[in-house]
């Protein structure tokens, strides 16, 4: 095959050179759920989805909770029969051709830079937050420290998934510790009629499905449910480091949608019955409490530990900031194996068996992007949050149907595949294409976000512009004459083997138990 006839440090290692065998169905499970960001995320949507649906909140995530299971379907059965780092891309490719892979290695990698950015905003205003409330607000110091974590996860990533793994088994484990003591808190509270006024106890009416008043409010909150729920898939981008991975990618995945399930509607259950639903005070109909609702509570429900849920966010934000670079280093990596970027970005580091070079533009490329939107304005990065939702739904839409038609002759061999190969992912697909859409037309409002340009809103500029720049650049790179192969469906195409270790690479352990 033509990736083949041209060596390079990849072939040379053993497929792409990534360590295999590193990671367990509870250590993808761990980076799964930390990739979500599950606290930050609860912080900065929940009270937005209750301004939006109010009471229905709770059914407002079960349901954007549909689309995200139905993906994670069509990634476990992809990940079964063609276990590569590069998922989208790598798929999207074999079942529609170079074009639309490459769109959907970019939607991956568009989405990572600018939530990197978001995260490390919040990262460093919750780090200060904790030393001193006013130097949380000097945007210079915050930016900066911002940089820092960027740096010290970007490192992290660099040396290994092994090392990344043990932290975030202890920064998963503070999230959801703080998790418990806030919903056992809030819920004793109500029981007890210690809670503040305007508490009340939960109802089964908050469950109803065709209770919503507004088809507009609707359509807002489930994107914005979207949003809490995405990340899942940096365990099916490890897939090549994972034991056995053609099984264990898939299972992480579908347990990591279901545990986030339970977390994200048990702690909005809570959250509403402790605060109400009021537009005043403590209530989450409160406008003043919506960018960050666990920040208006905390001192009530916690009183003197209100340091906790603090240190909660930051340790969220922070944690997802390690794992949101992994999935991207390594879809950069598999587009060079396949010479869909240049082949530096296909460099694996001899020692760490990392994608070295991948990892450090992704750091690189985050921090420009952090610090130039912050120069510009800090309205303009809350604007590039909110766009988030078109590229998540651009690429998981992407995967849903490149799942169907990758195993289009194969569809209705068994039940098993009628259902899990055909519907699921196409019901799934069609849910985020229509999210796509309405989210786009809902943008393109000036009134929408924080910004405007060019007259219309400044969201859907930075939506559908991110998305424009992959375009523009995979066109350039097509005159390349190294990227020849991929365009010419050579170097990637439906029959193509994967490019993937045919036995585990070796990992030399120092004295110390760390890699050597």
């Amino acid at each position: 095959m033509a990736v083949k006839e041209d060596p390079s440090p990849i072939t040379e290692l053993g497929g792409k050179g990534l360590a295999t065998g590193t990671l367990g169905l509870f250590g993808s499970t761990v980076i799964g759920l930390a990739s979500t960001a599950p606290v930050y995320s609860l912080a900065a949507t929940l009270g937005f989805v209750v301004l939006a649906v109010g009471a229905q909140a709770p059914i407002a995530f079960i349901i954007a909770f549909v689309p995200m299971l139905l993906i994670a379907f069509a990634y476990r059965e992809l990940n079964r029969a063609v276990p590569d780092c590069g998922t989208t891309f790598t798929w999207a490719t074999k079942a529609f051709g170079p074009r639309v892979g490459w769109m959907g290695g970019w939607g991956v990698a568009v989405a990572g830079i600018v939530v990197l950015a978001n995260l490390a905003q919040i990262g460093g205003k919750y780090f200060w937050l904790l030393v001193n409330a006013d130097l949380a607000e000097n945007p210079v110091i915050v930016t900066a420290t911002g940089v820092v974590f960027i740096a010290l996860m970007t490192f992290i990533s660099y040396r290994g998934t092994e090392i990344g793994e043990k932290l975030q088994n202890v920064l998963l484990g503070i999230q959801y510790l703080a998790l418990g003591i806030f919903v056992v808190a809030a819920i004793v509270a109500v029981a007890t009629g210690t809670a503040p006024a305007g508490a009340t106890a939960p109802d089964i009416s908050w469950f109803n499905p065709f209770a919503f008043e507004s088809a507009s409010g609707f359509v807002e909150a489930i994107l914005l449910a979207l949003f809490i729920y995405w990340g899942w898939d940096t365990c099916l981008a490890l897939n090549e480091e994972t034991k056995d991975p053609q099984r264990t990618p898939g299972r992480a995945a579908i347990l990591s949608t279901l545990i986030l399930l339970v977390t994200y509607v048990g702690v909005t259950v809570a959250a509403m019955a402790y605060a109400g639903l009021g537009s005043s005070g403590l209530g989450l109909g409160n406008e003043s409490n919506a960018e960050d609702v666990f920040f208006a509570l905390k001192d009530v429900l916690f009183g003197p530990f209100a340091w906790l849920l603090v240190i909660a966010v930051l340790v969220s934000a922070v944690s997802s900031t390690q794992t949101t670079i992994l999935p991207t280093a390594r879809g950069t990596l598999a587009m060079a194996a396949y010479k869909a970027l240049p082949r530096r970005f296909g460099v694996v580091h001899p020692k760490y068996h990392t994608p070295a070079f991948s990892t450090i533009v992704m750091g690189v490329v985050a921090t420009v992007f952090y610090v130039g939107l912050t120069i510009v304005s800090e309205d303009f990065l809350s604007d590039t949050i909110l766009s988030l939702g078109l590229a998540i739904a651009f690429y998981y839409a992407i995967t849903g149907y490149a799942c169907v038609w990758f195993f289009r002759r194969e569809l209705f061999s068994s039940v098993h595949n009628v259902f899990f190969k055909f519907l699921f992912p196409l019901l799934g697909a069609l849910m985020l294409t229509a999210a796509f859409v309405f989210s786009a037309i809902d943008m393109f409002n000036p009134d929408y976000g924080y910004t405007v340009l060019f007259g219309v809103g400044g969201v859907f500029v930075v939506g559908i512009g991110s998305l424009a720049v992959g375009v523009v650049l995979m066109i350039v790179w097509s005159f390349f004459r190294g990227s020849k192969p991929f365009f010419r469906g050579e170097s990637l195409n439906e029959s193509t083997e994967v490019l993937v270790p045919e036995e585990s690479v070796p990992v030399r352990r120092s004295v110390d138990g760390g890699l050597a």
